[in-house]
């Protein structure tokens, strides 16, 4: 908890040439007996690029101070032009009003203030070389930007924690590293089987589909080439009956002409192996005898 707690900071000479001096009205409120005293400074931010065209305007002293609200005047010189940039002259910069107990900053104020010609011409079209005498400062007090610091005041017991409390049961505890790996590989294994079903489902799915578009043109396909293996059978078969007929045909021809072989006797046989120049043999005669 501060002790010192500033209340509120009041522009008085706003807006103003840029030579005229700074002032301000700052109320705060001390809440306990202190020892030293508060320091408030003023700084001019002289260039956006490097901070060591930064000016301490001026600094004050405030104390013994009394417990309660207090209020005092503050003011302070223009920054020296030497140390500033002439770029930098115009245009936006920044005011910083900082207080300090016992060399430790707790607050700080800024404020944005904006350097421009006090006319329209000069602001149009600004010379080479800034004229001083026309410029005028404008602090935006109305939008203030407040930053509070936590610092040791007279006892210790006003000093903030440099290191966080000792915590002997967060030891017992398990380590949340561990639990947060174990809970990363179950979702691991989670996302690998779901993706593995996943899979598995897309793939019965596409086997359903060819079964379903090309089943039936599959079946009808297989019933037309039995039917056409079927009607070559029959032909063959027939084919075949055919033939066996016709060799049964010849062979009966033959028998018949067997029969009708038979039937000359004598006759026809000789002849017939006289032609096929076999010996002749037939039923026993008498010798003949040839001379």
């Amino acid at each position: 908890m501060s002790v010192v707690s500033l209340l509120g900071v009041k522009v008085l000479n706003n807006p103003a040439k840029f030579s005229d001096a700074y002032e301000f009205e700052i109320t705060f409120e001390c809440l306990e007996q202190l020892q030293k005293d508060l320091e408030w400074k003023l700084t001019y931010v002289g260039s956006a690029t490097s901070s060591e065209h930064d000016q301490e305007l001026d600094s004050l002293l405030v104390g013994p101070i009394p417990v309660g609200v207090n209020k005092f005047i503050f003011e302070a010189d223009a920054p020296n032009l030497q140390r500033i940039p002439t770029t930098e002259i115009l245009g936006v910069t920044v005011i910083l009003l900082t207080c300090s107990y016992d060399s430790r900053e707790f607050v700080r104020v800024g404020y944005y203030v904006n350097n421009e010609y006090d006319s329209e011409e000069l602001n149009a079209e600004p010379p080479t070389k800034p004229v001083m005498d026309r410029v005028r400062r404008n602090i935006l007090a109305e939008k203030p930007r407040v930053t509070r610091f936590a610092i040791k005041w007279d006892s210790e017991d006003s000093a903030p924690a440099e290191f966080p409390p000792e915590q002997p049961e967060a030891d017992v505890v398990e380590d949340d590293g561990t639990a947060y790996g174990a809970e990363e590989i179950e979702l691991e294994e989670a996302l690998i089987r779901e993706e593995a079903a996943l899979k598995a489902a897309d793939g019965d799915e596409e086997m359903a589909g060819a079964d379903d578009t090309a089943g039936p043109a599959n079946a009808e396909s297989k019933a037309e080439e039995d039917e056409d293996s079927d009607a070559g059978s029959e032909d063959l078969e027939a084919e075949s009956s055919g033939s066996e007929d016709e060799d049964a045909e010849e062979d009966e021809g033959e028998g018949d002409e067997d029969m009708e072989m038979a039937e000359d006797g004598e006759t026809k046989a000789p002849a017939a192996a006289a032609q096929n120049g076999q010996p002749i043999s037939g039923p026993p005669h008498g010798e003949v005898m040839v001379h």
